[in-house]
């Protein structure tokens, strides 16, 4: 089996190329080939970018996950981001540093799992760096969006008083973690845990649920929940200058996780929206369309500084939310 090392890397970047195709839209003045990027800047709107990581051994494990999921999630973190910004995607920049020993099929599969997603989400590969790695595979992407000027979602947008509607269920990627470092066996997994798993590998970014609420202009602010729904209320709600209180009763759990899970697990990647009560009813009307995704009332935004989640009639402290500095 032929590894990364037989080729080299100008063959490596011609089969990036193949796998990614040819055709850009008519914004991409310039793509892979050349020293960088061009895009041609869109009128009477934001650019909007953002980067993100995965480290083999911080955020994958190869003997967990196929390096198609890896490819996939590569992706769908940071086209979350762009989704709580409302922005709609226009170009990718994938950079991989991989260790020679690295297999070609392995190295096909990730890009693979990588610019499938890319085509579903009609985002083009513009271009990024390959280079080697003398340790475990690291990949960063750069994903560039646009959001019109007053259809930018932020965290800060929010006042007291504002619901909070979080889209999706939540524990689910967490739970598959769990599942995975407990060593258990895929064939032994049943429909629950199973799909937990598949939450935790390969997440869904909810970029057409972003991009419907920030063109209505019906959500104050917006954050995606990447470190855990405690963690992400508590961040809008420090940036919005208000206080947060969450019913924990009303939280959406994945069938196979727990509250605990929700609230500090992070990696589902659903969208939490802060709506004014006079825009709820326009809020939930502009999602009808999306059928398969539920969107769920789980608490509302406070003047009091506090930052709470309330349990049967007592409230308690919000936990902390996944942090990558803090010992786990």
């Amino acid at each position: 089996m032929k590894a990364l090392v037989d080729l080299g890397e100008r063959a490596l970047i011609e089969r990036i190329r193949a796998r990614a195709g040819d055709v850009a839209p008519a914004w991409v003045a310039l793509g892979i080939g050349d020293d960088a990027a061009a895009l041609e800047p869109p009128r009477g709107a934001y650019d909007v970018l953002t980067t993100d990581s995965l480290i083999e051994g911080v955020h994958f494990r190869r003997d967990w996950s196929s390096c198609r999921d890896v490819g996939h999630k590569a992706l769908a973190v940071n086209l979350s981001d762009l989704a709580a910004m409302g922005a709609r995607p226009r170009g990718v920049l994938l950079s991989l540093a991989l260790p020679t020993t690295l297999t070609v099929e392995d190295f096909d599969q990730l890009i693979d799992g990588f610019v499938t997603l890319a085509a579903e989400h009609r985002v083009p590969l513009i271009g990024g760096n390959l280079t080697r790695s003398t340790g475990p595979i690291m990949i960063s992407v750069v994903a560039v969006g646009e959001a019109q000027r007053r259809r930018l979602l932020t965290r800060a947008g929010a006042r007291p008083g504002d619901l909070l509607f979080v889209t999706g269920t939540l524990g689910g990627a967490a739970a598959g973690l769990a599942i995975l470092e407990a060593g258990r066996k895929r064939d032994d997994l049943d429909a629950e845990a199973a799909a937990c798993v598949a939450r935790y590998e390969a997440p869904e970014p909810r970029l057409r649920c972003g991009t419907i609420v920030a063109r209505s202009r019906a959500a104050t602010a917006c954050i995606d929940l990447s470190d855990g729904l405690a963690a992400g209320a508590r961040q809008l709600a420090e940036a919005s200058r208000t206080g947060v209180v969450l019913k924990a009763s009303e939280i959406p759990i994945q069938p196979g996780a727990t509250l605990d899970r929700a609230l500090a697990g992070g990696e589902d990647y659903e969208l939490l929206f802060a709506v004014s009560p006079r825009q709820q009813r326009r809020f939930l009307g502009t999602l009808r369309v999306m059928k398969s995704l539920p969107i769920t009332l789980i608490g509302q935004l406070t003047n009091a500084r506090d930052f709470c989640i309330e349990h049967d009639g007592r409230r308690e402290p919000l936990p902390d939310g996944f942090s990558h500095f803090t010992e786990q």
